[in-house]
């Protein structure tokens, strides 16, 4: 679907057209994100990879991504990375690292662009208040639609289109299953399901769940403040009304972002039952 099929399916949504504040990636963790957990951050090097800063076009001019791949190439399962509200990081660049080193072409671009710079912003509020508030689900579609334009000509299989995503990313992750009729699968880390509606944002994923194409699997907290129980049975029961293969695994006593290792919310067990939950999805799924 390209963006005038999108905006005449879905007026509310329509792009309005802006230029990128951030035309090139921080290096580092966010400032935000400080201190970081040294003893638990994984580094994940980039040999046998091609991996680095790319630019994407879009209609709003060039868009700042990382991307990083097998360096022999070929026609690659492709995985749309979405940030938390930090931006694209060294915790994010090294995921897309992670799953290079398993076959994928993974490409996470930066999501604010347009409205500031997060990577340099220290107040959590200041981000939330200003670029995320900002931002809107028809720049998030039309960008994550660029990105998968840009990894079919730069080594991807369009036809092997997954995404994942974190916090805000794992929200993005639900309504771009309900957006891409070519996507395959979805993995949404902790990401809210529910939420007043906006003029940016005007549905959550608990909204579209009838509308959901793709199967997507979430993997929430038990003990997520931010996410409670009757959410994640609420988005269950219509995900199991609306006859999909999308499901929701718990962790009990795991946390608002039990995988991001370089933050104290890191829970080992957990992130890594559930990196596996998400690598066996994308494959069962003809990712």
């Amino acid at each position: 679907m390209n963006q005038q099929e999108f905006d005449s399916l879905h007026p509310e949504l329509r792009l309005t057209r802006r230029g990128f504040i951030v035309t090139s990636l921080g290096a580092g963790f966010a400032l935000a994100t400080q201190p970081i957990m040294a003893q638990t951050t994984i580094r994940t090097d980039a040999e046998g990879l091609t991996a680095g800063e790319v630019q994407i076009p879009t209609v709003d001019g060039k868009l700042p991504a990382y991307h990083a791949m097998p360096a022999a190439g070929g026609k690659l399962p492709t995985v749309l990375v979405v940030h938390e509200i930090f931006g694209v990081h060294e915790y994010i660049k090294d995921v897309c690292r992670r799953l290079a080193k398993l076959g994928y072409l993974a490409i996470a671009a930066e999501m604010y662009a347009r409205h500031g710079d997060v990577s340099k912003m220290t107040v959590i509020e200041q981000i939330l208040n200003g670029p995320v508030a900002a931002a809107s689900t028809a720049e998030h579609m039309a960008d994550l639609d660029a990105c998968a334009a840009w990894a079919a000509r730069n080594g991807g299989d369009p036809g092997r289109l997954a995404i994942t995503g974190f916090c805000r990313g794992g929200r993005t992750v639900w309504l771009y299953a309900a957006h891409n009729p070519n996507l395959k699968a979805g993995v949404a880390w902790y990401g809210y399901l529910d939420g007043v509606p906006t003029k940016n944002i005007p549905k959550s994923p608990l909204d579209l769940a009838a509308e959901i194409r793709a199967p997507v699997l979430g993997l929430y907290g038990g003990k997520d403040p931010g996410i409670n129980a009757t959410q994640i049975e609420d988005m269950s029961m219509a995900l199991q009304l609306a006859g999909g293969k999308s499901q929701i695994h718990v962790y009990p006593d795991a946390p608002h972002a039990f995988h991001a290792d370089y933050r104290p919310t890191y829970r080992k067990e957990p992130a890594e039952d559930g990196w596996r939950r998400m690598v066996a999805w994308f494959k069962a799924n003809g990712v």
